[in-house]
């Protein structure tokens, strides 16, 4: 059987004694396409009637491919960017036409930028966020046709828009308008597993005791428990049982980090109280990531928090409090699928490669004697030489088209940029412990599982042969 559990840091589960878990999209998920879609309606309409765009942004459709996970926007340019680990660009685009590869390097000059440039650069690094980037691929196209129209003044600059796409979406988000259209069509939006359910109450059998830790507030956060928990218990007679501790409104990532008091809230009505006491069972509002530990009597590495949001769950989380971490990359199953689809295609490009490397070899070789000797080289073998070379690349070429067409027909893998990583592949390595596709691939697995780190082989062990 395949791993569906996938370990970048080794973590023993036996050690675990309280599994945290975030709400949307971690532990309740959503169906992603519709609720993407809703937010980009919410997005067009917003932007048309608070800020005077123009009323053709009602009409944009929304295309739920022409955007990824791990995209960088590039804020003053109006291009969408995807960058390896070290920052290398491997695919642009100009709102939603690509950039040719000369085109690209005049922009940027070095192929490479500072992603920590936060007035520059913008990271689309959840599952939430693809609404953003495609509106705002969108909205530089209608920008480029209104300068072109001589209507330059008609819409912001390319930062202006990037800055209202997010701050609209972010309050459709505070002022509950999201939540409230989920809300009254939960069947439309909301993945009810009981696969899920199954696998927490199975391992509350082995004494892990499990939290919530959601941005949501509370009257939103009970509305999907009860719809995506409680129908599915058979041990427990509701969520709020089944849970040790639930954290409403946590402000994540500050709840990692700040000094935030707790409220009380009480599930009868939702009216809350200051509360400076242990904390205990029960549902809060608010608090703190600091006092959450001291009060249960537990260390970082106790705790194994799992969330779906690269920098609000687990980035701020690793780097503050020293818990474990498990990230929920739900894009991975569809990754998983195309890779095993494209498994003869790789191990064909491998093959005519490795047929490639002795001619790239013997030609680099003849080339540097000339060079260095000053004789001349056999023209004709440098010319059979050259023509085998480009059969091969012709051959490579078609098999990774072929490869290519399997994943994302905009921007290929998730995980990859070409032969390296991506930087979102590299923000998942470098945070998460362990991450997987969805909740129910970790409770598959036994509460008592040792997950491992394979070991990972340095360039010159490869080219040794010694991994």
């Amino acid at each position: 059987m395949s791993p569906k559990v996938f370990v970048n840091r080794t973590l023993n589960m036996r050690k675990i004694k309280y599994i945290g878990l975030d709400m949307d999209h971690t532990l309740v998920r959503y169906h992603r396409h519709a609720f993407e879609e809703l937010s980009h309606k919410t997005m067009c309409e917003r932007l048309v009637n608070t800020k005077n765009y123009p009323q053709e942004v009602l009409t944009l459709p929304f295309h739920f491919n022409l955007a990824i996970r791990g995209l960088v926007i590039d804020r003053k340019k109006g291009n969408l960017l995807k960058v390896s680990r070290h920052g290398a660009i491997r695919a642009s685009y100009h709102g939603t036409k690509p950039i040719d590869f000369p085109t690209q390097q005049k922009l940027y000059k070095s192929i490479y930028i500072d992603l920590s440039d936060v007035h520059l650069y913008t990271a689309i690094d959840t599952a939430f966020s693809i609404s953003v980037a495609t509106l705002f691929a969108q909205l530089v196209d209608i920008k480029e046709a209104e300068v072109a129209a001589g209507r330059a003044d008609s819409m912001p600059d390319f930062d202006t828009i990037s800055q209202d796409v997010i701050s609209t979406l972010d309050m459709a988000h505070r002022d509950g308008s999201l939540k409230g259209e989920v809300a009254k069509n939960l069947e439309k939006y909301i993945i009810r597993d009981p696969e899920v359910v199954a696998g927490l109450e199975r391992y509350r059998k082995h004494d892990k005791k499990i939290f919530i830790v959601t941005n949501s507030d509370f009257y939103y956060s009970k509305l999907l428990l009860d719809y995506a928990i409680d129908p599915f218990l058979k041990n427990y007679s509701s969520w709020m049982d089944l849970f040790e501790i639930v954290v409403t409104f946590s402000q994540k990532p500050r709840f990692f980090y700040d000094k935030l008091p707790f409220l009380k809230v009480n599930p009868t009505d939702g009216s809350m109280t200051n509360f400076d006491e242990p904390l205990g069972k029960g549902i809060y509002q608010g608090g703190c990531a600091n006092k959450f530990a001291k009060d249960l009597g537990v260390e970082g590495d106790d705790i194994l928090y799992i969330g779906d949001h690269i920098y609000g769950d687990i980035l701020r989380l690793k780097k503050d409090c020293n818990w474990r971490t498990a990230l929920v990359v739900e894009e991975l199953g569809q990754e998983i699928d195309a890779y095993k689809m494209a498994q003869d295609s790789s191990s064909e490009i491998r093959k005519l490669m490795e047929q490639k490397e002795p001619f790239e070899r013997n030609l680099v070789d003849i080339i540097s004697t000339k060079v260095e000797t000053g004789k001349e080289a056999d023209e004709k073998k440098v010319q059979e030489l050259q023509g085998q070379i480009t059969e091969l690349d012709k051959r490579i070429s078609q098999l990774i088209k072929k490869q290519q067409s399997l994943f994302n027909p905009y921007w290929g893998e998730i995980m990859r940029s070409g032969n390296e990583e991506s930087y979102f592949a590299h923000q998942v390595d470098r945070f998460a412990c362990i991450y997987f596709a969805k909740l129910s691939d970790l409770l598959e697995m036994s509460p008592r599982t040792y997950f491992r780190a394979a070991r990972r082989p340095l360039a010159h062990e490869l080219a040794l042969g010694l991994d």
